[in-house]
């Protein structure tokens, strides 16, 4: 039994005759409680709204935004990506200390829940005792050496008039949300980088193959020079300066199988098991499909984003602690009974005649507590304020996310285009050479001349396809990855 007020044993029956006294207790109270002073302490803080950040809300008749799977990555058609995003998603430990926290959130919400039922509990007290001589025990009983014996149950209900309890279990419901929604953003997270770093791989292993080439392509050409030097066609000067390209390309092509070798330990880490990364065959990035993704930012994009919806849970889950510290400044109304049997003497306890109980109501009033409730309500206040300026950063960084996809893939849309016509022009350029030596219009060091921008167009081809991919992964995680929002709060002013 938690009080500061009690009624004592003679005054209940009164109680219980007249209801009025009950009553004007609880008025009592509340005129008591309406003292707390709770002015001055606001939030300050407000949620930004999808057209203060140039998000316009689409209207019923618009087409919808196409959506993206929730597992958006089969539709780049890789078997061996398939399962490496399967595996992460089973195996990463990120992921699972994510569902660690939903878990342990769930659980407060029992705790919270709990709270607004009635409380019933047990006691057995058995002791051995002496009774002073001196104090207020009378004789016989003072000086002996007595057993004496409790057997009780005991229970408490408190009346949850002023909905501290409800705002305790929404702001956990609101924790458990937010939890949820990031344990699908870490999912999110966690197969984009997948996907990047495999795609990544592809393109490490496909750079590898133009660098070959282009070793290939600098020993024929040093080997040419060199029979031009010995025919006395060339001097010194031009064979050093072919044999310079040769280190350059070695070293190129050490630094791509670097390259490949890190990737390969990151997407081990991310799947959690080094040797299946180890084991992957080479992907191939021709291989690789396109995505058919969003060609702007969707309208609904603040409900596409776990993280988002997150932090929005955030808001709501403090906005109900700020509640709940509200609720402090008003009384605790409590129920509280007893049953059970006591006895000075154990061969008594059982019996009749050693039947004890009690009920009654119980009050505890926040009249002077040094400014402890304040304190705390300026806490909670404070924590709001910050759950919306998190919220209304996420919806910055996200719209910012998004732009910058869509911009990246709209410019390389376009660098690919300008150059597959380079590399065309290069191609038909060697095409030329080859025809003119086989001719006998020209030497094969023209041939090879022409095949070195062949190279450099295929390079950047390479790159250039593995970025398109790249940003696809990023537009397909930035506007959601698939994430279906649950009911979201409606959005308001925070404090209202």
């Amino acid at each position: 039994m938690n009080t500061s007020v009690s009624f004592p044993a003679t005054s209940r029956r009164s109680v219980a005759r007249h209801p009025v006294w009950t009553v004007s207790a609880l008025v009592a109270a509340a005129v008591l409680a309406g003292c707390a002073d709770m002015s001055g302490i606001t939030p300050q803080a407000r949620l930004r709204d999808p057209a203060s950040v140039g998000l316009v809300a689409t209207a019923p008749s618009a087409v919808a935004a196409p959506t993206v799977s929730t597992e958006w990555w089969h539709a780049m058609g890789d078997a061996q990506l398939d399962a490496l995003v399967a595996q992460a998603l089973q195996n990463n430990p990120s992921l699972k200390v994510a569902q660690a926290r939903l878990a342990r959130a769930q659980a407060v919400t029992e705790v919270a829940d709990a709270a607004l039922l009635p409380q019933i509990n047990g006691a057995v007290d058995l002791t051995r005792q002496r009774y002073t001589e001196t104090g207020a025990v009378p004789a016989p009983l003072a000086g002996s050496i007595r057993s004496t014996g409790t057997l009780q149950l005991n229970a408490s209900w408190e009346l949850d008039f002023f909905g501290k309890y409800r705002a305790a279990l929404d702001a956990a419901l609101g924790t458990v949300n937010a939890a949820e929604a990031d344990a699908q953003a870490a999912r999110v997270l966690l197969a984009s980088n997948v996907a990047r770093s495999y795609i990544q791989l592809a393109r490490t292993e496909a750079q590898l193959v133009v660098a070959r080439r282009t070793l290939a392509q600098r020993e024929e050409t040093v080997g040419l020079v060199r029979d031009r030097v010995s025919a006395g066609l060339d001097t010194q000067l031009e064979q050093h300066q072919s044999e310079g390209g040769l280190p350059e390309a070695r070293q190129q092509i050490e630094a791509l199988q670097e390259q490949s070798q890190l990737t390969r330990n990151a997407l081990g880490a991310l799947v959690g098991d080094p040797k299946v990364a180890l084991a992957l065959s080479a992907p191939a990035l021709a291989a690789i499909k396109n995505m058919d993704l969003p060609p702007a930012i969707p309208a609904d994009l603040l409900g596409r984003r776990a993280d988002i919806a997150a932090a929005r849970w955030r808001v709501e889950a403090a906005g109900k602690d700020v509640v709940n510290a509200k609720t402090q400044f008003y009384p605790n109304i409590n129920l509280v009974a007893f049953a059970g049997l006591s006895s000075i003497g154990l061969n008594r306890l059982i019996g009749s005649d050693s039947l004890q109980w009690g009920v009654g109501p119980a009050l505890r009033l926040p009249i002077f507590e040094g400014g402890r409730l304040r304190a705390n309500l300026r806490g909670k206040t404070a924590d709001l304020d910050a759950a919306v300026e998190s919220y209304n950063a996420s919806v910055l960084d996200a719209v910012h996310d998004v732009a910058d996809q869509v911009a990246s893939a709209r410019s390389i849309t376009r660098q690919q285009t300008e150059q597959q016509a380079a590399q065309k022009s290069a191609e038909s350029a060697y095409g030329i050479a080859v025809q003119r030596y086989k001719a006998g219009l020209g030497n094969y060091l023209n041939v090879l001349t022409a095949e070195t921008n062949v190279l450099l167009q295929r390079r950047q081809a390479v790159d250039l396809a593995a970025r398109a991919l790249d940003v696809q992964v990023g537009l397909a995680r930035a506007v959601g990855g698939g994430y279906t929002a649950a009911a979201l709060p409606v959005q308001q002013v925070a404090g209202e």
